[in-house]
């Protein structure tokens, strides 16, 4: 009973986090547009699943991933093995970047983008492979951001100094790049911050810096986000520079 509670507080919760969402649409269709809400039974319907999804969502996250990745991040800590973690780091970025269905998503929209512009043969198997590129691209840059977000922990380097250098080769690489990529470039360090890559990342940062001793982790466990959204942007755009020769 007290499990049927909590789901339904919970419920409750995500309900009133798409309140803003639900009023906003409905007052540019009711009162700016005017117009009726179209199949208003499927938008009910389709707004109970939103809801019923996001609430087990996040229940999955505080029972399994959250645990999950803070339980290994502290083992590997205890263990004391560089390159066990940061094989772990590593692994954890690209695995949890592959499976995002917003990468995969981008990617094929900028292959199906990049045939019609002229840029690759505008073949199904050329599509494909600038596609299947474009995601590992991103999955490695984020493997890669993850290592130096877990090197910055153990370091104990300031993560300012780190993000302003990288933004710093991001404007650079921006000069240099292909024009049809930039655009790319910077929505693929957005779309690797999602469902999926967000809660591990962080419960591995969060887990990492609670166990190593002089490590704050309000300071020293966030953080890895903002690598896992710059890379991309670098990797992708030597990406198409590969692609443009």
């Amino acid at each position: 009973m007290s499990g049927m509670i909590a789901l339904f507080k919970a419920m409750l919760e995500s309900l009133r986090d798409l309140v803003p969402i639900i009023l906003v649409v409905s007052f540019f269709q009711l009162v700016v547009l005017q117009e009726p809400l179209p199949q208003l039974v499927s938008i009910l319907i389709g707004l109970f699943l939103v809801v019923l999804g996001l609430t087990l969502f996040i229940f999955g996250l505080k029972m399994g991933l959250f645990p999950i990745g803070e339980t290994m991040a502290q083992a590997f800590a205890r263990k004391g093995s560089l390159s066990s973690l940061m094989a772990f780091a590593f692994c954890l970025g690209f695995g949890t970047t592959v499976a995002e269905p917003a990468l995969t998503a981008i990617a094929q929209e900028a292959a199906e983008v990049a045939a019609q512009g002229g840029v690759i043969a505008n073949t199904q198997t050329n599509i494909e492979e600038y596609a299947l590129g474009l995601r590992l691209t991103v999955a490695l840059s984020v493997g890669c951001a993850i290592m130096l977000g877990v090197l910055r922990i153990l370091k104990g380097w300031p993560i300012s100094r780190l993000i302003m250098g990288g933004y710093l080769g991001v404007v650079l690489l921006t000069l240099v790049a292909p024009e049809f990529i930039i655009g790319v470039a910077y929505d693929s360090g957005g779309v690797t911050t999602s469902t999926i890559t967000v809660p591990l990342v962080t419960a591995l940062g969060i887990g990492l810096s609670s166990a190593i001793k002089g490590r704050n982790p309000m300071i020293d466990g966030f953080g890895l986000i903002a690598f896992a959204s710059l890379l991309p942007m670098m990797f992708v755009m030597v990406y198409g520079m590969v692609v443009s020769q």
